[in-house]
């Protein structure tokens, strides 16, 4: 296995895996990098026996800060399209590009896209909506949600995303019958959590939310929710957590916009109209720890795991 440069998500993936207690070889494999290259990174940047990604980040941008380019570099490409493959943005890639110093913009990224496409590969497979648009489903019925408490009631602090522990939640329809995922924003760090539910039943989404939620119950505020039969037994997660649940107003999901972003982005690992009964929760776990590693533009190119942990350390 070649050697490759480390990016920032994967050091804080490696990170994830030694507290997981997983073997150098393990990780090495989950990452597609040689378990050598995997035991070097630790023991360069470990401070009294704990890898720190941080400081590995930082110095590997100090060795970079004033290195010369006059072409896109083959270290510059292979940096690309292993976010293309992580399903990053072309703008996510050129931004955390700038921070780790193989900056490329996000133009070049699209043109290297399409003239890979034009020779045949498959790089433009890993964009989001893979050139296509899709049309939201027809008005359904309004449902009546008992002791329902209107957005236009929940306290302004919330749309500042100034505070620590306001959620989003919403779900996911696999194929008709075959379950739904419940998901989970925190609108400050962009922390998304998903769950498959064996059906989308009030009983199997609220007892989602309380489970997700309940590690983190000292920073939950409050929930939005849209408007579906799901959320109707919303005064039961209320109690759970001790937080105040709002809903949206019909037909208007740019009030919950940050939610709809990442089950956009959910798509893209899990398309439209898959038999969720063919997806495990590894498979899940896999997807959500991804999106928390994926570079947020407006986190400053920083992940949502870090930052969330951030916050909540200093709450």
């Amino acid at each position: 296995m070649s050697y490759k440069q480390l990016i920032e998500g994967q050091r804080y993936q490696i990170q994830a895996y030694l507290y997981e207690r997983l073997s150098y070889r393990e990780i090495g494999r989950r990452l597609n990098i040689s378990h050598s290259s995997i035991s070097r990174e630790i023991r360069r940047h470990s401070i009294n026996g704990r890898y720190d990604p941080d400081i590995a980040q930082h110095r590997a941008q100090y060795r970079r800060k004033y290195s010369a380019k006059t072409k896109v570099s083959q270290k510059t490409i292979d940096y690309v399209e292993f976010g293309l493959i992580l399903k990053w943005s072309p703008e996510q890639i050129a931004g955390v590009s700038k921070l780790i110093g193989l900056s490329i913009s996000h133009e070049w990224i699209y043109g290297h896209v399409q003239r890979d496409k034009r020779r045949g590969g498959k790089l433009y497979k890993h964009l989001r909506h893979n050139g296509r648009r899709y049309k939201k489903g027809d008005r359904t019925k309004r449902v009546i949600i008992p002791n329902r408490v209107g957005i236009e009631n929940r306290p302004h602090v919330v749309d500042s995303k100034e505070r620590f522990g306001d959620w989003e939640v919403d779900t996911v329809l696999g194929k008709q019958g075959t379950g739904a995922i419940v998901s989970l924003v925190e609108r400050k760090s962009k922390l998304y959590l998903i769950r498959k539910v064996a059906t989308k039943s009030t009983e199997d989404v609220c007892r989602a939310i309380g489970s997700m939620l309940w590690h983190y119950r000292r920073h939950v505020h409050t929930i939005t929710a849209d408007n579906g039969t799901e959320f109707c037994a919303h005064e039961s997660v209320a109690h759970k957590l001790k937080t105040d649940v709002y809903f949206a107003n019909p037909y208007a999901s740019w009030e919950r916009g940050l939610n709809e972003n990442f089950n956009g982005l959910l798509r893209q690992y899990i398309p439209k109209g898959t038999d969720l009964r063919t997806v495990s929760d590894e498979e899940i776990a896999r997807v959500e720890r991804s999106l928390n590693l994926r570079p947020r533009k407006c986190l400053g190119y920083r992940q949502p795991a870090v930052v969330f942990d951030e916050l909540r350390s200093a709450a």
